[in-house]
């Protein structure tokens, strides 16, 4: 499998290279040059099977003539066998047509570790084969970052480097990363917003010779491999409930547009999907686009589903390339306006495409605080904002009866224990495996969102120099 540039001047590399550059040498982000192609009778013939034999299926085409089947097969195996459900992602039944996937049941209770024990495998197997070390640079809105540090902690190729804005995380999400005391984790608090993080993590990569010389890697979801493994959990949550023969649906809450692009990845590679709904909450740039055609960038707002307060989707410039066939120089235009102005036109046919597909809907704090109560009053149980987000936009879908609507359950509650309790007046507990964790010493770092600053701290501390 070939690998190419959303920008056109990035070559064609193999996925080993594309795991370890992440963004693309001309700014852009990778993309397989052909999809790969699952008939009515491939996804039949994955119905009953465990987790770790469907993603070896859906994702093996991506790695072929990087990493032998063997190898790969076993790199699944381990990352997955530190999962609390023998399902991996489970299905919750809401309702006759509604059903919730679970995607945190991994270690750090969110969904980015779906990916990211994945990704962490990936790249100790193949900087091994090549006797090298990496500089892993990241940002996070929460989740992220405490994925990644569970998947590379103690890896000896691998230094982590997590910006995060400070005081924009949970508490749950700032201390599963912070109190990691492994060598090789680096946690940064940015005084800013989660835009800034992600900006101050392009900007290091687009310095060819900062990235040369620490052998920068990415672990957000401008890398491909993280787009890759969430593929995964679409296909293996709609056979579960009838696919091909059953239609489906997906409502995904989403900020920087990775999970619900995996979804669209999915449909690319033959997954019957009737819809895709992207769940936003009041920072609705994706929301808004879709109802306009315009993509424009205004102030990030704090909310209580702090992982979507998000401006800048870095993952939709993959999704612009798909709508328009392919066309790297009017993709490049695009994102050069949005760097110029804070935003773009997306273009008639593009968006009559998009629509085809996609809807969305922004949910505002009182409707995400309804849902989580809800769900405790109707269901037994409760879910977080984000996963909350999700529901109060696919119990809006328009769709037919027959269709089976899969809305992303993206955190644990107990992330999110405050905005559940002011919602549901239930407090809910970290898993006994996370016991303590609000007790345990933190260690990490604050900076000013300046690059020359952030560049210097790194610099300085990792265990590279090329």
């Amino acid at each position: 499998m070939d690998y190419i540039s959303t920008r056109g001047n990035g070559g064609r590399i193999a996925f080993d290279d594309v795991l370890l550059a992440g963004l693309s040498p001309d700014g852009g982000l990778y993309l397989p040059a052909a999809w790969p192609q699952f008939s009515d009778a491939d996804l039949r013939a994955l119905a009953g099977k465990p987790y770790e034999d469907v993603a070896f299926a859906i994702m093996y085409p991506f790695v072929e003539g990087s990493i032998s089947a063997t190898d790969f097969r076993a790199l699944i195996a381990a990352a997955y066998e530190g999962f609390f459900h023998r399902a991996r992602t489970p299905l919750r039944q809401m309702d006759s047509r509604l059903w919730l996937l679970e995607l945190f049941h991994g270690p750090t209770l969110a969904f980015k570790d779906v990916a990211l024990q994945l990704l962490g495998k990936l790249f100790d197997h193949v900087l091994s084969a090549r006797g090298g070390r990496a500089t892993i640079i990241g940002a996070t809105s929460g989740d992220t970052g405490s994925a990644a540090i569970a998947g590379c902690r103690g890896l000896d190729a691998v230094d982590i480097f997590i910006l995060h804005p400070h005081g924009r995380v949970s508490e749950v999400q700032r201390r599963q990363m912070t109190t990691v005391m492994d060598a090789n984790v680096h946690n940064i608090a940015i005084e800013g917003s989660f835009d800034d993080c992600q900006a101050l993590v392009k900007a290091m990569f687009n310095d060819a010779a900062f990235r040369r010389e620490l052998a920068l890697a990415a672990i957000n979801s401008i890398n491909w491999a993280r787009i890759m493994a969430q593929i995964v959990y679409y296909v293996f949550s709609a056979v579960a409930l009838g696919v091909p023969a059953r239609r489906v649906a997906f409502s995904v809450p989403t900020g920087n547009f990775g999970d619900v692009f995996a979804g669209y990845a999915a449909h690319r590679m033959g997954l019957p999907v009737e819809r895709l709904m992207v769940a936003t909450n009041r920072n609705d740039i994706l929301a808004r686009m879709v109802a306009t055609g315009r993509y424009e960038c205004r102030d990030v707002m704090a909310t209580i589903s702090p992982s979507m307060d998000i401006q800048v989707s870095s993952n939709f410039e993959r999704l612009l390339y798909e709508l328009h066939d392919g066309d790297a120089g009017a993709v490049s235009a695009m994102m050069n306006s949005l760097a110029q102005s804070g935003a773009f036109d997306i273009g008639d046919a593009a968006m009559a495409r998009l629509r085809a597909l996609f809807a969305a809907r922004r949910v505002d704090e009182d409707e995400t605080l309804a849902e989580i109560a809800r769900c405790a009053r109707d269901h037994g149980g409760v879910v977080d904002p984000h996963s909350a987000v999700g529901l109060v936009a696919a119990r809006d879908m328009d769709t037919e009866e027959d269709v089976a609507v899969i809305s992303l359950a993206t955190a644990h509650p107990a992330k999110f224990a405050d905005a559940v309790e002011q919602a549901a007046g239930i407090h809910p507990p970290l898993p006994d495996r996370l016991a303590g964790l609000l007790e345990m010493p933190e260690r990490f770092s604050v900076l000013a969102n300046d690059l020359a600053a952030v560049k210097r701290h790194v610099r300085e501390r990792a265990r590279i120099v090329g």
